[in-house]
């Protein structure tokens, strides 16, 4: 084992591995772990795998299921990449590959098959892939597999591998099916958490704009010019989007490509690997487009549009800030998303900061600083002989200010105009709203305004002159309060709701007219 850790020149081991490895080796155990893409989690599964294995089984000994062809033929090129003397053989399987392809690999006989529900379920059918002798079946980003609908595709495939099997799940996060899921395929298990489950969070500064939807776009020009070394994910809602908006990137300058399920796969293939290189240094993605793409080094996701809920935002944030690297997280929030971002902040359990967008003299600072930087590495080099005596003429014949003032407007006047930028309205989403809020208690219970408001001041710090509105009847009553400090009573109380039917805070309906 330490041959193939040096191999890849791990120095220590991330949380995940430390966990993962050791009980894999020693243990038997199923296994539920926790992580985020990016925490080492194939290595953390692959390493103990390729010490258990026997070269030349005769059969597949290993089943890994991804949700994305991208993932699949990531994990099959890490776990190759484990091997010392690639003793065994690794094939991903997946859509949009040649079927012949992968007929000749799985006749001549495989020990590790990575593959995507859909094909595996076509080779299955086929005839040409039998899992009634695995030893290990892994399920890869198991959420991702349920967002996209592919648990019952999971769940037969599963019924096709031998019931002695050991099964080792992997989640970034775990709603209830997922845990479902594991209690009906999985026998006795074991369950890993990173800390809190959220390292890709924890290694991410996360900031959100406030900004009118039609000046997101030159908000996102800002950002850009703003950054020092810019390479990033922009994530749309839509396809049409995604296209709108990286036309409008290429139009401005940038170098920027979409990316979204209409394309081909090898018009997808191409793109990514554009990115990779950094021959792009901008692509802009839907979320199911994104999924199963491993970029490193990432230093920017844009949440160009709100993600639907915090499981997704947790996803896309989470390409940044890999491998002990810092990335930052930034979103863009209309003024009636504001609640929406409450939720996802208290669902992740992380703190989003608001922060101003840059001004445009604060863009165009930043880029007088990089031709600044440029134009002294040129100096400090003393590359530039064939110009000096150009340079000399040209000093000898006009003062030096007004020479390289000259020169800085003919090679920068277009970078450098203010022109460039549209003006940002500014906006205030609406933080001062309040929200209608039904507790369960009233009379009947001893309910008095003055207990009602020590039991919501003892689950939140609010004024109790924000507490107004109070209504006090026999078996409930009603209060009014900020939004804000709405959702985390209803946040506290849902956690306490355990074994009741509803908790004791929910919203108020509006009433019927």
């Amino acid at each position: 084992m330490c041959g193939r850790i040096a191999r890849k020149g791990f120095e220590e081991p991330t949380e995940i591995q430390e966990k993962v490895i050791p009980f894999l080796l020693k243990e038997t155990d199923d296994m539920v772990g926790q992580a985020h893409t990016g925490t080492g989690k194939t290595a953390a599964f692959g390493i103990p795998l390729l010490e258990r294995l026997c070269p030349d089984a005769g059969h597949v000994q290993v089943l890994v299921l991804t949700p994305t062809r991208e993932l699949a033929v990531q994990v099959a090129e890490e776990i190759n990449s484990l091997q010392v003397k690639n003793r065994l053989k690794v094939i991903a399987v997946y859509g949009g590959q040649s079927i012949e392809h992968q007929l000749r690999y799985l006749r001549r006989g495989v020990d590790i098959v990575v593959g995507t529900p859909g094909r595996i379920i076509d080779h299955l059918q086929r005839g040409t892939l039998k899992l009634d002798r695995v030893s290990h079946a892994v399920l890869d980003e198991a959420d991702e597999m349920l967002n996209m609908g592919f648990i019952e595709d999971v769940e037969r495939i599963l019924a096709e591998t031998n019931e002695d099997r050991r099964t080792l799940l992997f989640s970034a996060t775990m709603p209830r099916q997922i845990l479902s899921l594991a209690r009906r395929y999985m026998k006795k298990y074991r369950v890993f958490n990173t800390s809190s489950g959220n390292l890709s969070v924890q290694l991410t500064e996360q900031i959100y704009f406030e900004v009118n939807p039609e000046d997101k776009f030159e908000a996102l020009c800002r950002i850009i010019d703003v950054e020092p070394d810019f390479y990033a994910l922009v994530f749309c809602r839509t396809k049409v989007d995604v296209d709108r908006v990286a036309h409008r990137l290429n139009d401005r300058g940038y170098d920027a490509d979409a990316l979204h399920g209409d394309l081909s796969q090898n018009m997808r293939e191409r793109i990514l690997s554009k990115f990779k290189r950094r021959r792009t240094t901008i692509l802009v993605a839907t979320d199911v487009a994104a999924r199963g793409i491993d970029i490193s080094n990432l230093s920017h996701v844009i949440n160009f549009s709100l993600p639907q809920n915090p499981e997704s935002y947790i996803h896309r944030i989470g390409r940044t800030g890999r491998a002990g690297q810092e990335g930052t997280a930034i979103t863009f929030v209309t003024p009636d998303e504001y609640r929406k971002l409450l939720v996802i902040q208290r669902i992740a359990g992380t703190e989003i900061r608001r922060k101003k967008i840059p001004k445009v003299r604060e863009v165009i600072e930043q880029k007088k600083q990089k031709v600044r930087e440029e134009i002294l590495s040129r100096v400090q080099s003393g590359r530039d002989d064939e110009y000096r005596e150009f340079a000399r003429q040209i000093l000898g014949e006009h003062d030096p200010e007004e020479a390289v003032s000259a020169l800085l407007y003919c090679a920068f006047e277009q970078e450098l105009s203010e022109k460039k930028y549209q003006e940002i309205k500014s906006v205030s989403v609406n933080k001062k709203g309040t929200s209608r809020l039904f507790v369960a208690l009233g009379k009947k219970e001893g309910m008095t305004p003055k207990k009602l408001i020590k039991f919501i001041t003892e689950k939140v710090d609010v004024h109790v002159r924000d507490i107004r509105d109070i209504k006090i009847f026999d078996r409930f009553s009603f209060i009014t309060m900020p939004f804000k400090q709405a959702e985390s009573v209803l946040a506290a109380c849902k956690k306490e709701s355990r074994g009741r039917r509803r908790p004791l805070v929910t919203k108020a309906r509006a009433r019927k007219t």
